[in-house]
């Protein structure tokens, strides 16, 4: 079969286009052949090298949601699976690939009038949305600032935000094509990415979900109201500064709060659950998936490109 390894860390050039056998499923695990395989922000990170300390070697398939149709099942898996099409998670890795393997317990049963593309577009995204929002504590009525809006996580907080009842919906972006597209989708105000400008905008927010990190991030802090949370659900911009806490220790009297967030941390019930309502609440049109473009497997490296030139408003889907 046909897959993307990383041969050398660093730019998209890296990655290549490689022969592989097709994987034979082990114990509790599931092969599928992929319709869909979702580029993700951390994809380019583990691909850049910014990951390496967590151990990835040259060799490694990124890639971590895909769906398809299970063709073959290990041991102690329901044999029913086999013909299914479904959703799954292959973890940090092993998804750029035509044949995938995942665990059972990491499947989804797709709804009929769901696609694959579809699905790796609000699989992950979705899910860090829903409870990235609640690790803040976001309650109605509150004012909300996603920082950088436009990636997959960005848009799925913007709309769940402004379902859950969110008095404002504040985005960063870099564009004014890209606002209006963010206002479709529930925002109710457009900033710079540096968080100025927008009309009428609050001085400043209750909550703050940080896709971004990166140096700028403690100036954000700033922008919490008395009380506010700055979660952050990724760091697509690498990380803050080490001293970025004494923006909330100089401001103690306003009881600010910073976190991190991974779905890692949820159990997988719970992202199975949710992950299951936010599927049919697509298929019923409530939830809007956005697609930046379609590419074939072999073009992972254009995708890559693009994804570090910030040219991606929504998710790159890549078709075996």
């Amino acid at each position: 079969m046909k897959a993307i390894a990383i041969q050398t860390y660093g730019g998209p050039e890296g990655l290549a286009v490689v022969d592989l056998p097709v994987p034979a499923p082990a114990a509790g695990q599931v092969l599928i052949a992929t319709e869909a395989v979702g580029v993700g922000g951390v994809d380019t990170l583990i691909r850049s090298g910014a990951l390496a300390a967590y151990g990835f070697k040259e060799g490694h398939i990124p890639g971590g949601e895909v769906a398809g149709t299970v063709t073959a099942i290990g041991a102690s898996v329901d044999a029913s699976w086999i013909g299914r099409r479904v959703w799954g998670f292959t973890g940090t890795g092993g998804g750029y690939v035509e044949q995938a393997v995942a665990p059972v317990e990491e499947i989804l049963h797709l709804p009929s009038s769901l696609s694959a593309v579809d699905a790796v577009t609000l699989g992950s995204s979705g899910v860090v949305s829903h409870f990235g929002l609640r690790h803040a504590h976001f309650a109605p009525g509150e004012t909300v600032l996603v920082r950088g809006a436009a990636g997959s996580i960005g848009i799925m907080t913007v709309q769940l935000a402004a379902r859950g009842g969110a008095a404002v919906v504040a985005v960063t972006t870099s564009s004014v094509e890209r606002g209006e597209r963010l206002r479709r989708l529930g925002a109710t105000h457009v900033l710079k990415r540096s968080g100025d400008g927008g009309e009428d905008a609050p001085a400043g927010y209750d909550v703050i979900i940080d896709v971004v990190a990166g140096e700028d991030m403690p100036s954000f802090l700033d922008r919490l109201n008395p009380n506010g949370r700055l979660v952050a659900v990724g760091a697509v911009a690498g990380q803050p500064p080490a001293d970025f806490g004494t923006k909330i220790m100089t401001a103690f009297q306003k009881s600010m709060s910073f976190a991190a967030f991974s779905a890692a941390s949820v159990p997988r019930a719970d992202r199975r659950a949710v992950r299951i309502e936010q599927f049919a609440a697509a298929s019923r049109g409530e939830i809007e998936t956005v697609v930046h473009e379609l590419l074939p497997l072999e073009e992972a490296v254009l995708a890559h490109q693009k994804m570090d030139a910030g040219e991606v408003f929504g998710r790159i889907v890549l078709t075996p």
